[in-house]
């Protein structure tokens, strides 16, 4: 698995050619055949296909996935697996940060319009490699992760739920979500302390164009103090704003649908549009 941590080698961990997981990269190889199976079925990869795996590892899904597609891109932080990686002859091996990595660039430079991307992603910056993927939906097929199950329920989640969110206005803005498999912790070594699930992300073609960064802020004021009413928390801020428009900040913020704040997102956006076009005339 891929972790954010610092890459120093751990050469006196491996012998006899075994990886040591490290707890520095988050890393719990998937070890459960079965289980692979059944991602890579509900990947279903087709030959020629440019698909991106985030984080190999040990390759257990890598092996099934580069079969079936002929040729595959795979990143990897970790140095050491990075350089086994390297040994296979039908991967290409980008030894990289993924938070760092232009995935614009990369369908770019394998000529593909879209990518595919899957990964066993390390669940403790799971959430900062949404979002940095986030930025490149335009170019990408599909997505498929294997995350903690937690994080996926709220990447899913419905409103007037616990676990609907900030998480779940971001990628529910651009991503069509299903939650396609339970992953038990005996699946992998070592086993993690969390049940894990495989989400599929596909990008929606109608998603409402708007600014990502606006969008964040917005939503994010709004769940910063989600047991109180909206009028406390978004209510204040449109109001520094000058925001005019119908909102109604009588509610809790998990309460309100994503299509709402979206619209409020673009109904905002025009009302700082306009009075910038004021100003300047």
């Amino acid at each position: 698995m891929l972790s954010c941590a610092s890459r120093h080698s751990d050469a006196d961990q491996m012998k006899h050619g075994k990886h040591i997981p490290r707890k520095r990269f988050g890393q719990h190889f998937l070890a459960d055949g079965g289980i692979i199976e059944a991602i890579v079925q509900a990947i279903d990869p087709q030959p020629g296909q440019a698909m991106v795996e985030i984080g190999p590892g040990l390759a257990a899904l890598t092996q099934p996935l580069v079969e079936r597609l002929g040729a595959l891109t795979v990143i990897e932080l970790d140095r050491d697996l990075a350089q086994r990686l390297r040994s296979h002859g039908q991967l290409q091996v980008i030894e990289s940060d993924v938070l760092k990595v232009d995935f614009a660039q990369l369908a770019q430079a394998q000529a593909a319009p879209r990518l595919r991307v899957v990964g066993n992603l390390p669940y403790n910056i799971s959430t900062p490699i949404l979002f940095h993927l986030l930025q490149y939906v335009d170019v990408i097929e599909d997505q498929h992760f294997m995350l903690q199950k937690e994080v996926i329920d709220r990447m899913v989640a419905q409103p007037s739920t616990a676990a609907y969110g900030r998480l779940s206005v971001m990628l529910q803005w651009r991503y069509a979500m299903e939650n396609v498999l339970f992953v038990p912790p005996e699946s992998f070594d070592p086993p993690p302390r969390v049940d894990s699930a495989v989400v599929r992300m596909v990008p929606r073609t109608d998603a409402v164009a708007l600014n990502e960064q606006a969008l964040s802020e917005l939503v994010q004021v709004a769940f910063s103090q989600r047991r109180k009413l909206l009028r406390h928390t978004l209510g204040a801020w449109l109001q520094r704003k000058d925001f005019a428009g119908e909102f109604d900040v009588q509610r809790r913020a998990e309460e309100v649908p994503v299509d709402e704040y979206l619209r409020l997102a673009l109904a905002l956006a025009s009302a700082q549009a306009s009075d910038h076009q004021a100003v300047v005339q």
